[in-house]
């Protein structure tokens, strides 16, 4: 089984930065491509970014140039660094191991609330 445990969330001033950890238990971490996820009230869960085995990293255009994802694979541990934070990235924020555009490999964890507001 793979658990994920998301952390680092908190309330911020718009304009602020807040960074992100995931950390994934298993066997298998290194060669996966992770993503991190987002879900505000009365919204579709949405794809932030996503990064592979290699490094490369995609981002959802709502928060390219803003937000950076990193991993480490030594340590299990995916990241999302958040700067330039804006209200309308108020969200759950989880992560998870991307399939194709909508689905996930695991089972959701219980995320981490970020808040964005003056």
């Amino acid at each position: 089984q793979v658990q994920l445990v998301e952390s680092g969330g908190g309330l911020v001033q718009p304009g602020g930065s807040l960074r992100l950890s995931c950390a994934a238990s298993g066997t298998i971490f290194s060669n996966t491509a992770m993503g991190w996820y987002r879900q505000a009230p009365g919204k579709q869960r949405e794809l932030v970014a996503t990064i592979t085995s290699d490094g490369n990293a995609n981002y959802a255009d709502s928060v390219k140039g803003r937000f950076t994802i990193s991993r480490d694979n030594a340590k299990n541990t995916v990241y999302l660094q958040m700067n330039s934070l804006k209200p309308e990235d108020t969200a759950v924020y989880y992560c998870n191991v991307p399939v194709g555009r909508t689905l996930v490999a695991h089972s959701w964890g219980q995320g981490t609330q970020v808040t964005v507001s003056s």
